[in-house]
C-alpha cells in the first residue's frame, strides 16, 4: 500500500535533516577514510559514492528499508520466473538472455534456456555470414549499410551499442537507425544509401508499430523502385513475433528473427533485437556484451545488500529523490563512445519508473522517477554544467570514465580525465565568497568590483555526484554497466512499490493520433475536439502547401 510505503520512506527524512547540517566538505576533513567507506567494485567497475551527502547512519537506514521492502525476494521471484510484472501477468527474464550457466530457467513451467540458445545461435549464424559476404544482395553484391528501423528499445538498445562499440566495428560495414516517424529521418538516411547493397532490419515484436511500419514500407517502396519487388526478401530481415506479418511484408522466414514477451522492449538488448549491433561489431563480441551483463546479474544475485553495486546505486537514488528531494539525474559520460547512453538510459529509467499508481493500484504519495538526461564531457560543461554548479535547483550527476582510451592520444585522454575528476571535486567543494573575494583581490580587482562582481563567482557547492571508472569500455564492460543500471531501476521500483516493467503510459498518446490522423488527412472536424486541438487543426489545415 502507498501509505506504508510513505511511512518507509518518510524513516529517512530525520537522518536528512541531521546530514544536511554538515557540508560533504567537512564530511572529508573529519573523515580520511571516507572514500574507503563510500567506494565498491564489482566487474572491473569502481562506484566511489563519497560524495553524497550521506554518512553510515543513513546507508544503515537505507539498507534496512532495502530489507522491508524485499528486494532480494522480489530480486529471486524475479530470476524464478514469475509474473511480477503484474498489469500484464508476465514473467521478466532479460537477465536469462545473457545466461550461460547450467541451471533450468522457467516461465510458466517450460524451459527457456533451449529457445534462447537457438535464436542467440541464429543471430550468430546470421551476423556472421552478412559480415563475411556470405549472403548478399539481390545482384550478389556484398552489403555495405545496414539500416535497422524501430523505436524505443528496438532502436535506442542497438545504436547504443553500435556507438559504444565502434572500436570493434566492421571496417566495411556502415550501420544506421531509422526511429522517427518524421519522414525526414529516413529520407535522409536513404538519400545516401545504395539500393543494390542496403540491408534493412526491421525491428517490432507484433510487426504494427506505427511508427517503425510505415518507414519500412517507405524504406521497401524505395527498394522496390530501384531493384523490383523480388529484391525485398534478400534486402529485409525482421525481429518479431508476426511471422505471417512479415511473410506477407515479403520477408524469408530464414531471415526472421523472435523473441517473447517475458522481453520487455526496453531491455531487448540482450536478445536479436541486438542483432544489427551483433553484425556492426562481430557476434564474438557480441556475446562478450553478454558475458559482461552476466558477470553483473551474478554479482546482484549472491552479493549482501551493503555490497551489492546495484543495490547501492538505487538506495543512492531513493535517498536524493524521497530524502533530498532531488527531482532530476544527469547522466555525464566523460566517455564519446557512450554519447548514446544517457539516451538509452532515459527510457529505460523514466519509462520504467515514471509512475503513479503502486502494484495495487493506489496513487503513490510520495515520489517515484527522476528526469534522467546527459551528455559526454567534455560537451557537457558548455552546454548545461552551469546550472549543474550554479542553478537554485541541485541535480545528482554520476559521472563514468575509461581509465584507458582505445585511441593512442594520450594528451587527450590526460584532459578529458582531468576534466572527470574535477567536474565532481567541484560540485562537492564548491567556492566560498572568502575565496571568491581573496582571488578577486589577488587579480588586482578595486573593490567596488570585487564587490559587484563576488556573488556571480560563488559556488555553493555540496552538490552529489556518483563516480565510475571502469579501465576500457570493452563488450564486457558494456555489458556490465548497462546491467548495473537495468538493476538498481528493478530496485528502486521495488521500494516505490511499482511495476517497473509495463508502460501504459505510451498509449493514449498513439490512440489519439489515430483518431487525429483523418482530420489532419482532410476530414470531418468532430465536434467533441476541444478549441486548442481544433484550432491547431484549422491553422496547420489553411497554411498546408
Amino acid at each position: 500500500m502507498a501509505f506504508e510505503r510513505k511511512n518507509i520512506l518518510d524513516g529517512l527524512r530525520p537522518h536528512a535533516k541531521r546530514i544536511k547540517a554538515t557540508s560533504m566538505r567537512k564530511m572529508f576533513e573529519e573523515n580520511p577514510n571516507r572514500f574507503d567507506d563510500f567506494s565498491v567494485s564489482a566487474c572491473s567497475i569502481l562506484l566511489d559514492y563519497s560524495k553524497n551527502q550521506i554518512d553510515q547512519r543513513a546507508m544503515q537506514a537505507l539498507f534496512e528499508i532495502a530489507e522491508i521492502c524485499m528486494v532480494e525476494k522480489r530480486r529471486d521471484a524475479m530470476w524464478a520466473g514469475k509474473a511480477i510484472n503484474t498489469t500484464e501477468n508476465r514473467a521478466v527474464m532479460h537477465m536469462a538472455l545473457r545466461y550461460n550457466g547450467k541451471e533450468k530457467l522457467l516461465v510458466n513451467g517450460q524451459e527457456i534456456m533451449p529457445k534462447i540458445r537457438h535464436q542467440l545461435e541464429r543471430v550468430k549464424e546470421y551476423s556472421t555470414k552478412i559480415r563475411n559476404a556470405e549472403i548478399t544482395s539481390s545482384n550478389g553484391k556484398k552489403f555495405t549499410d545496414i539500416v535497422n528501423i524501430g523505436i524505443g528499445g528496438s532502436d535506442l538498445g542497438p545504436d547504443m551499442v553500435t556507438k559504444a562499440l565502434e572500436p570493434y566495428a566492421h571496417s566495411d560495414l556502415k550501420l544506421h537507425y531509422v526511429s522517427n516517424v518524421d519522414g525526414a529521418h529516413i529520407y535522409d538516411c536513404l538519400k545516401r544509401l545504395n539500393p543494390a547493397t542496403t540491408l534493412f532490419i526491421i525491428a517490432s515484436k507484433t510487426f504494427s508499430t506505427d511508427e517503425t511500419i510505415t518507414n519500412a514500407n517507405t524504406a521497401k517502396s524505395w527498394l522496390i523502385e530501384a531493384l523490383g519487388k523480388k529484391a525485398v526478401a534478400k534486402h529485409f530481415a525482421a525481429i518479431s513475433t508476426n511471422i505471417s506479418a512479415c511473410n506477407e511484408f515479403g520477408i524469408d522466414s530464414d531471415n526472421i528473427f523472435g523473441f517473447w514477451d517475458w522481453v520487455g522492449g526496453r531491455y531487448s538488448i540482450w536478445s536479436a533485437i541486438g542483432l544489427p549491433a551483433a553484425i556492426a561489431i562481430g557476434f564474438d563480441n557480441f556475446k562478450d556484451f553478454l558475458a559482461g551483463a552476466a558477470q553483473m546479474d551474478e554479482h546482484f544475485r549472491t552479493s549482501p545488500l551493503q555490497k551489492n553495486m546495484p543495490v547501492i546505486l538505487a538506495l543512492i537514488g531513493i535517498w536524493n529523490r524521497n530524502a533530498l528531494n532531488y527531482k532530476s539525474q544527469a547522466i555525464l559520460p566523460y566517455d564519446q563512445h557512450l554519447s548514446r547512453f544517457p539516451a538509452y538510459l532515459q527510457q529505460l529509467d523514466m519509462e520504467s519508473n515514471g509512475k503513479s499508481v503502486d502494484l495495487s493500484g493506489y496513487p503513490v504519495n510520495f515520489e517515484t522517477g527522476a528526469v534522467i538526461f546527459g551528455e559526454p564531457g567534455t560537451n557537457g560543461q558548455h552546454a548545461f554544467y552551469q546550472l549543474l554548479h550554479q542553478g537554485s535547483d541541485i541535480i545528482p550527476a554520476d559521472f563514468l570514465a575509461a581509465i584507458n582510451a582505445h585511441e593512442n592520444l594520450p594528451e587527450h585522454h590526460d584532459k578529458l580525465l582531468a576534466n572527470y575528476l574535477a567536474q565532481s571535486e567541484a560540485l562537492m567543494l564548491g567556492k566560498d565568497l572568502k575565496q571568491v573575494i581573496s582571488e578577486l583581490a589577488m587579480s588586482g580587482k578595486s573593490q567596488t568590483e570585487i564587490k559587484k562582481l563576488a556573488p556571480h563567482k560563488v559556488f555553493t557547492g555540496n552538490r552529489p555526484s556518483n563516480s565510475l571508472l571502469y579501465k576500457k569500455l570493452n563488450p564486457k564492460t558494456l555489458g556490465s554497466l548497462t546491467a548495473l543500471y537495468e538493476h538498481k531501476i528493478f530496485v528502486q521500483g521495488v521500494i516505490w512499490d511499482i511495476n517497473s516493467f509495463d508502460q501504459w503510459g505510451v498509449e493514449l498518446g498513439k490512440q489519439l493520433a489515430k483518431s487525429i490522423l483523418p482530420i489532419v488527412r482532410g476530414g470531418e472536424m468532430p465536434d467533441k475536439v476541444n478549441s486548442s486541438t481544433t484550432g491547431l487543426i484549422k491553422y496547420l489545415l489553411n497554411n498546408k502547401e
